[in-house]
């Protein structure tokens, strides 16, 4: 039987297990109840594991027997993100102000299919595959936790690669593997600025020290910053997310403040932005006679694919799915993981996979982190048949 044929024996319950993470989403860290539902589903199989010291990680590695080989790493995230769900779905979050909104649910569901599938093949596993299962990979750096807690070094061997797949809820046609080698995906850091003031009365704005047209100021002026300080085919994008002054439209508020991500595809460009920005904002404060308090949060690194894993991914996709199963992506995508910090030790490839439900349209369908991304769970078994065809062939030596 073949690994597409016996992975989609498990869709039905792959999709149990992901429609059961989705109603009960968790952000962070700290995912009790989504690692209690993945260590049921791993219940059984020859694997060994252990869980995290510092977050609510789940390390699975099993153990070939069909030689003596390497080790391959398997990752999927698991948390949710802070944002009310609005699909209707009748297995639709539970808990208000909570959603599996970026198709982490698949994530962790596609690597149990994986798991399942290489433990039946065990005896022709010419190495050792780990499994990563994450935490906190919404902004929490769950990635390097693991890191710190050991999860490269969980097969007592160095590793040879390791993969990822995201899921799209409207990027890309259902069921396409998408990649390129270099830049998949941006840099984040994240900009966060206080301006203070004297606040007052709205009728005497006078008598006070108003921040709120200097944080007004700021915003614009970070939007120029960047079309007239970068290449644009070195793209650079900030975008605030967050912003707030004030209580009452008739009192001038003694602080505002805002908050801004900020991405990058090169280390140049990158450092630029990290002393740049901070200085503009400060710049226009003291224009203001104001005080800025300024925070620069170095983040996340470009998620750089190899080329050579990348072209041996997208090959072993074709193989499984068909010529037209996977594409080589013209372009990075501007969204971040931190996945990267995987990548920057361990030669691999994150890799996307279309997830948009069939009734809808690729040009009009909602995106991740959108209230109401849905995601076509019947690209479950795909995700699962990939990930473990990636590890055994990796493992064996052998390309498509």
């Amino acid at each position: 039987m073949s690994t597409v044929e016996r992975a989609r024996e498990l869709q039905d319950e792959l999709t149990e297990l992901r429609r059961a993470l989705h109603r009960e989403p968790e952000l962070g860290l700290h995912l009790p109840r989504t690692q209690e539902k993945v260590l049921a589903a791993l219940d059984g199989l020859p694997l060994e594991i252990s869980t995290g010291r510092s977050l609510s990680s789940v390390t699975a590695v099993l153990r070939g027997t069909g030689g003596p080989g390497g080790a391959v790493l398997l990752r999927g995230d698991m948390d949710a993100l802070p944002i009310q769900e609005t699909t209707g779905l009748d297995y639709a979050s539970r808990t208000d102000g909570r959603m599996h909104a970026c198709g982490h649910d698949l994530h962790t569901a596609g690597l149990v299919g994986a798991a399942r599938l290489l433990c039946d093949r065990r005896e022709q596993l010419s190495g050792d595959v780990v499994f990563m299962f994450q935490p906190g990979e919404e902004g929490f750096n769950g990635a390097g936790l693991m890191i710190e807690e050991g999860v490269l070094d969980a097969a007592g061997k160095e590793l040879d690669a390791a993969y990822a797949i995201h899921v799209s809820a409207g990027l890309l046609p259902s069921g396409l593997v998408y990649a390129r080698p270099g830049a998949m995906m941006s840099a984040c850091d994240e900009l966060r600025v206080t301006v203070h003031g004297l606040g007052g009365h709205g009728s005497s704005p006078h008598r006070t020290k108003d921040p709120v047209p200097a944080v007004c100021e700021m915003v614009t002026a970070l939007h120029a910053h960047v079309t007239r300080t970068f290449d644009i085919f070195d793209p650079v994008v900030v975008s605030v997310g967050r912003l707030s002054a004030g209580v009452k439209s008739n009192i001038i508020p003694e602080s505002a403040e805002f908050a801004a991500t900020v991405r990058s595809y090169s280390e140049e460009n990158r450092e630029l932005l990290r002393t740049g920005l901070p200085a503009l904002v400060e710049g226009i404060a003291r224009a203001h006679g104001l005080d800025a308090e300024v925070e620069y949060d170095v983040l996340y690194p470009v998620t750089v694919n190899t080329p050579e894993e990348t072209g041996f991914a997208l090959d072993v996709a074709r193989e499984l799915f068909g010529p037209e199963g996977a594409s080589l992506a013209p372009n990075p995508i501007s969204g971040s993981e931190d996945f990267s910090l995987v990548l920057e030790r361990v030669p691999g490839a994150m890799l996307f996979l279309g997830a948009i439900l069939p009734d809808l349209d690729l040009r009009t369908a909602p995106g991740n982190h959108a209230p109401s991304a849905a995601f076509d769970d019947g690209v479950l078994f795909r995700q699962a048949a990939l990930l473990a065809d990636l590890a055994t062939r990796r493992l064996a030596g052998t390309a498509v």
